[in-house]
């Protein structure tokens, strides 16, 4: 059996984020205040993850992740509180001077006493949250994630076909809008139309959305730009899925040979990921939405454990072997 993969898109993954970026995006979702000023909001958040820093305010900075946003939960407002003011001060100052992004105290905790003049005095932006400690870092985990996911752009406009993300590709007038369209008639949803924008989660599942500015429209030759939701109802659209197969459309005349029986697997590779790829010759009078739609539910299939053309093609091998 036949494996070729296809290698495109090259990642391009963001190097940090500033706090007020973060804030601006996810700060209402997450219930995050900004206490005092709003000095700092500059700053840059350069590891899509969390840090406690407990370990620093009792002294020991060898390992310290300062690159990372600061939460201070229950646990290290207590052992704050136990402290002198002037020990206390001091442990704060000795955090502030590692330049960390921002400090987030979580329960909606009282903040400890000189927090706020501390980090006024070195621009380090302090929030507080209702939320409980490990239920904020896990939310703000997922939205940094998020942020810092590496993203790439494919031609190509994506479907959701009863919950299998397809990316159509093939050249210029080869009938991926007409292909798309017919889809959607079908009562299928679009994700995008002709520029596909992808992003990496957890490193093995691409999220495909389209541009803001083109979301929900599509360009028909002869007819121009319409809103598909307004055309076929909120139904037809949506606005991201997991991609699960790339169908590429390619004249019938570009391709001499051609497999009949499905065996040969072939896989396209977007961000390092690869993504089952199949290839349907396009010639006229030739129902290519009918054909989009049977390959991707086909793809189901496959993803259910039931490979169609392998299990023939086992039945077709013992039917020929010869009797023993």
């Amino acid at each position: 059996m036949a494996q070729k993969t296809t290698q495109k898109a090259t990642p391009a993954r963001k190097n940090s984020l500033t706090v007020g970026r973060f804030f601006a995006d996810h700060g209402q979702a997450l219930g995050m205040e900004l206490m005092g000023d709003s000095e700092g909001m500059d700053r840059c958040i350069a590891e899509p993850t969390i840090n406690r820093p407990g370990l620093a305010i009792a002294g020991f900075f060898r390992y310290f992740a300062s690159k990372r946003i600061q939460v201070i939960g229950h646990a290290e407002l207590s052992y704050l509180k136990g402290l002198s003011a002037a020990e206390r001060t001091e442990r704060i100052r000795s955090l502030f001077a590692q330049k960390i992004p921002c400090v987030v105290v979580a329960r909606s905790l009282p903040l400890p006493p000189g927090l706020l003049d501390l980090a006024a005095r070195v621009g380090t932006p302090v929030f507080r949250t209702p939320l409980v400690t490990m239920k904020f870092i896990n939310a703000a985990t997922i939205a940094l994630e998020d942020d810092f996911a590496p993203i790439a752009s494919e031609h190509g406009s994506m479907v959701d076909i009863m919950g299998i993300g397809v990316l159509v590709k093939g050249a210029s007038g080869i009938g991926k809008s007409e292909c798309v369209l017919g889809l959607i008639e079908r009562g299928y949803s679009l994700v995008s139309d002709d520029i596909t924008r992808f992003r990496v989660m957890e490193g093995r599942e691409l999220i495909g959305t389209s541009k803001e500015l083109t979301r929900f429209h599509m360009e028909v030759r002869g007819i121009g730009i319409i809103n598909v939701a307004a055309v076929f109802g909120a139904g037809s659209v949506r606005p991201e899925k997991q991609l699960d197969l790339v169908v590429t459309l390619k004249d019938w005349h570009e391709m001499p040979d051609i497999d009949r029986l499905g065996l040969d697997r072939e896989s396209y590779a977007i961000l390092g990921i690869p993504m089952p790829h199949i290839t349907i010759p396009v010639r006229p009078g030739r129902d290519l939405a009918r054909l989009v739609e049977v390959a991707a539910l086909d793809q189901k299939l496959k993803a259910m454990g039931h490979d169609t053309a392998r299990e023939f093609n086992e039945r077709l091998l013992r039917a020929i072997k010869p009797s023993s």
